[in-house]
């Protein structure tokens, strides 16, 4: 069958199914100048491999893309990723974007709960509430989404080693307001790899850490089946400093451990797989970006398929998240990083996201203002309803460009997984800190390079002004800690606590056995133990994780 016949295939059968079942939000497409754009389009003449190294959108590889309309048929989640002071100011700022027109939350949480403090805990002093918003207790959560039908919205919450309570506060709270879980839907990032490699908010040692992990995939595979079990993320990795190709790469290894440890535990890869999703990060070489994505898609159908043999092409598919590069936003002429966003955000289109976030101009600088979340929105919607790249499916395929650079990335990220894979896999690698010398050495000779000036950064080492910073700035109210203080206080004295004496001792024991952690915290939450309270029961049973120098 050469290409005409294969695109004549794909039309009558894969897009046209899908077609039929979610019409595309147009019934033609096409420029300003009248030209109808086609879904897709294939080589003009036949292409060596071009099936096996591209085929159609929707169908294996998915180097293409994961949907057989992609755009057409609906644009990607625009998610802002906010959260900040309290609960309340957070919801505030939640409903002012669903206002604006964002279709997806994402949570930014503060430093205490990402490590599993609560916020009267003297670890906590100074850090509540100023990177993310403070949760405790599931009144934080419950007061978080108020007013918001959680079986409405697609909600992203960037928490990873007390995912798992994060997670139970949510559905606690969907039960609250009467929603069925089975329809919930949304990411929880539950990474722990990642953090031993390049962010550093783990509590636990590997292996309870994977426990805890894998009790998630199996707990949303029976209860919660529109869950996304895990965001791999390689959006850490690529802001620690690494090159795309080790973004791909380490992403990659990591989540092949991941699939390996549920697969110990008992899962099978095609209960789990299709819950699975990947974070990646956008940078300003808008080709080398498209190819990396595209790359991504292109290596993890070929590792699921092959490696472990899953059978279903949803467990085939690398649905991915994409957030614009933090790292590369200047403190120096800040409305610089509007461009950059912009190029950015372009690239994980053109590149097939499923779902993104736009940094605001003044992040370099101080928490983003409303304002400046606006404009970063805004520049989504641009791409999405004013610059036509979302009306065709991959519409830089083909570019000779462009399928060297995509060959090249995969070439390479094959490279690195071999090495992995050498070494035993993702865990042993990073203990071994091979992850994070490979890491630290392209962040420093990207450093070099800047410093040395071969590599340009338009108003820090050339173009530069002198200038007086005139934007507004959020400030983060010191007293918040003392009333999450007084909150936290309040809520102990209310509650029943010879039941969370029982709820404690109950979930010692269950750490210390092998039953699904899931229900139990579920259970916790929901007669008012806190965040801190359960994550410091599991350490004394578990202990905590101590990085080695290498």
């Amino acid at each position: 069958m050469n290409i005409q016949e294969q695109y004549k295939r794909w039309k009558e059968t894969t897009h046209k199914k899908s077609v039929d079942r979610f019409p595309e939000r147009k019934p033609r497409f096409e420029t300003s100048s009248g030209i109808e754009l086609p879904p897709a389009l294939p080589p003009a003449i036949d292409a060596p491999h071009y099936a096996e190294k591209l085929g159609f959108p929707g169908e294996f590889p998915f180097t293409r893309g994961i949907q057989p309309t992609m755009y057409r048929g609906r644009f990607w989640t625009m998610r802002q990723y906010a959260g900040f002071s309290t609960a309340e100011e957070s919801n505030k700022r939640y409903r002012y974007l669903l206002d604006a027109g964002q279709t997806g939350l994402s949570v930014a949480f503060d430093l205490p709960t990402q490590i599993g403090y609560d916020a009267d805990d003297p670890i906590a002093r100074g850090e509540v509430g100023k990177v993310g918003v403070s949760i405790s207790s599931i009144r934080d959560m419950q007061q978080l989404f108020d007013q918001i039908p959680l079986e409405k919205v697609s909600t992203s919450m960037t928490i990873n080693a007390p995912a798992g309570v994060l997670l139970a506060m949510y559905i606690a709270v969907a039960k609250r307001q009467g929603a069925d879980i089975r329809q919930l839907r949304g990411t929880i990032q539950n990474d722990i790899l990642k953090e031993y490699v390049a962010r550093g908010t783990y509590i636990f040692p590997p292996a309870p850490s994977m426990r805890l992990i894998t009790d998630i995939f199996k707990f949303c595979a029976a209860e919660v089946p529109y869950w996304n079990t895990i965001s791999i993320s390689g959006y850490h990795i690529r802001e620690a400093g690494s090159t795309a190709a080790q973004e791909v790469a380490f992403t990659l290894a990591n989540g092949i451990a991941y699939i390996d440890a549920a697969i110990k535990a008992g899962l099978s890869v095609d209960d789990f797989a299709p819950q699975l999703s990947f974070f990646f990060n956008a940078h300003n070489n808008l080709l080398e970006e498209v190819a990396k994505f595209r790359a991504a898609r292109r290596m993890w159908a070929k590792i699921v398929r092959e490696r472990f043999n899953a059978q279903k092409p949803a467990s085939w598919q690398l649905r991915f998240h994409t957030q614009t590069a933090g790292s590369t936003l200047t403190a120096q002429q800040p409305e610089n990083n509007v461009v950059r966003v912009t190029l950015q955000a372009l690239s994980a289109v053109l590149g097939g996201t499923q779902s993104l976030h736009t940094n605001s101009m003044d992040e370099a600088l101080w928490l983003p203002t409303q304002k400046s979340v606006r404009v970063a929105l805004r520049t989504q919607q641009v791409i999405a309803y004013e610059s036509g790249v979302a009306d065709s499916i991959d519409p830089l395929a083909g570019s000779y460009l462009l399928e060297y650079l995509t060959d090249e990335i995969e070439k390479s990220a094959s490279a690195y997984i071999a090495k992995v894979d050498e070494m035993g896999g993702a865990l042993q690698s990073i203990e071994r800190g091979y992850m994070q010398n490979e890491i630290q050495n392209a962040a420093y000779a990207a450093q070099q390079a800047i410093e040395k000036k071969e590599q340009i950064v338009v108003g820090l080492n050339q173009f530069q002004v002198e200038e007086e910073l005139t934007l507004e700035r959020l400030k983060v109210d010191p007293s918040i800690e003392l009333g999450q203080r007084e909150r936290l206080k309040k809520l102990r004295e209310e509650r029943d606590n010879e039941k969370i004496n029982t709820l404690r001792a109950a979930l010692e024991q269950a750490a210390r056995g092998s039953d699904n952690l899931m229900p139990l915290f579920i259970e916790c939450v929901e007669h008012d133990m806190t965040l801190g309270e359960i994550c410091n029961t599991l350490r004394g049973v578990w202990g905590e994780y101590v990085a080695e120098g290498f």
